[in-house]
């Protein structure tokens, strides 16, 4: 029986949504002009899905897609809260784009996501960016037809930030996906977890998870039109199945996918260390599709700073995390999020991230300076570390990186590794390889070889190493599940 603290939006609902797409196909049809439309995506894979279906919704609407901005009738930015550097990026491209409305009275400039979920944020764009027609949060993606059609036939500029806190879940909208094998498939939304420095739960709202019937209806449809390489996104992934009461948690949903069949790989992310188990590293090295690939966030070395940021583990227990994944998998590919200089850091703390990051011989790691974010506790604490101190640590951090980086990359030299084909090489590192790939746990191959095409699983030798990219020649093609 399902729960409804997990609540789906009423099908009536989404069908005048449905009904409001054919309004706007039917009104494009009678132009004398082909009608374009323009994306612009910031910050997280979850950002990437929602313009999917943002893209799908104006297909339906009779829009076509181009990447020339001057070009389009309709502009569509989805932004990121995370981080101050992004919020630039947003309103200097708005620039940009509104400055192009002087002369072009058809268009609708749309602004969405996180950034325009803040309050603040919504009164600057009012105030200094009047050539913004419509502005809709997380909560509202859904009913953008609506918002659409509205504006389109005369409404004055509309913002829609409200929405129900909780979120709610719509199911049964168009998607467009991207050309290629790769593919994004959100398993749930939101977050519960309030870290400090972190402004997603109050942008996204709570957590609340898809039904595990949808998610694999849509994993089977991803198979069948030919994408190989699919990713679940949520913002936890290991909270999934805990608001729907139904005694599923991400492990069972994993083995429940893994079992569609077909040839592709499935990878998930991002996993939170207080809620991932010794279960899920076994249903991963017992699976047939699921890449032995884990990102795995630590933040920070520290006790202290872990409680600071409220991360609900201690750097102990993510170290036992860490060896009984590499237990159950010895060939794991790991990566993490290492934030340096939270407010209150010290050289100890900071020699504590050192040690894990030693430790744990990632082979890959996303490393950021601390970004004040207005609206969450972090911005408040006190900070003796001067700006020096944190960039001389950081570039401390990547130097070490970088040495552990290039040794197991060295590991990779003349190994057999089977490979997805996703694309062309730019040829700027050798003309002979001419095809790019991923491995199996995502590491980046770049392929020579006959007969070579996008969506190929082929066997490669590693001929030769470097800290971005491993080299390596086809010797066979064949899906191994």
């Amino acid at each position: 029986m399902k729960n409804t603290t997990s609540r789906q939006i009423p099908k009536q609902q989404i069908a005048h949504q449905l009904e409001y797409i054919e309004q706007v196909s039917r009104r494009n049809a009678l132009l004398p002009e082909q009608q374009w439309f323009f994306c612009q995506t910031f910050g997280c894979q979850q950002n990437e899905a929602d313009t999917e279906r943002i893209a799908g919704m104006l297909r339906d609407m009779g829009y076509q897609r181009t990447e020339d901005y001057t070009k389009a009738n309709v502009i569509v930015v989805n932004t990121c809260a995370v981080r101050e550097h992004a919020e630039k990026r947003v309103f200097g491209m708005m620039g940009k784009y509104t400055h192009l409305k002087d002369s072009r009275d058809d268009l609708v400039i749309c602004m969405c996501g996180c950034m325009v979920q803040q309050e603040h944020i919504t009164e600057k764009i009012k105030k200094s960016y009047p050539r913004v027609d419509i502005v809709f949060g997380t909560h509202m993606q859904w009913r953008f037809p609506e918002l659409l059609l509205h504006r389109l036939s005369g409404s004055k500029r509309i913002f829609e930030i409200s929405g129900d806190s909780k979120g709610e879940i719509a199911e049964g909208l168009p998607v467009q996906r991207g050309e290629g094998c790769h593919a994004w498939l959100s398993i749930m939304y939101g977050c519960n977890n309030f870290c400090t420095y972190c402004i997603v739960p109050y942008v996204r709202g709570r957590e609340r998870s898809r039904q595990p019937e949808d998610i694999e209806a849509e994993l089977r449809c991803l198979v069948e039109e030919g994408y190989k390489d699919i990713t679940l996104l949520g913002q936890n992934v290991n909270s999934y199945g805990k608001d729907l009461g139904i005694g599923m948690d991400f492990s069972d949903l994993l083995a429940r996918l893994d079992a569609v069949p077909g040839e592709y790989r499935l990878r998930f992310m991002t996993s939170h260390p207080k809620d991932a188990s010794e279960k899920l590293f076994r249903t991963m090295a017992e699976g047939t599709h699921i890449s032995h690939q884990l990102h795995l966030p630590f933040q920070s070395g520290s006790n202290e700073i872990l409680k600071r940021m409220n991360r609900g583990y201690t750097k102990e227990a993510y170290l036992s995390l860490l060896a009984a994944a590499k237990t159950y998998m010895p060939d794991l590919v790991l990566s993490s999020d290492i934030i340096v200089g939270f407010p209150g850091e010290t050289e100890e703390d900071f020699q504590g991230t050192l040690d894990v990051v030693r430790q744990g011989q990632y082979d890959q790691l996303f490393t950021f300076l601390y970004s004040k974010r207005s609206g969450t506790p972090a911005a408040e604490m006190p900070d003796a570390a001067t700006q020096e101190e944190k960039q001389d640590r950081f570039n401390r951090l990547l130097a070490a990186q970088e040495e552990i980086n290039q040794v197991r990359q060295d590991a990779y030299q003349d190994r057999e590794l089977s490979v997805l084909i996703d694309g062309l090489s730019n040829g700027k590192d050798d003309s002979e390889f001419t095809h790019c790939g991923r491995t199996d746990g995502g590491l980046l191959v770049l392929v020579s070889g006959e007969d070579l095409h996008v969506g190929d699983f082929v066997d490669v030798v590693i001929t030769k190493t470097s800290l971005r990219a491993l080299y390596g020649r086809a010797v066979r093609k064949g899906y191994h599940g």
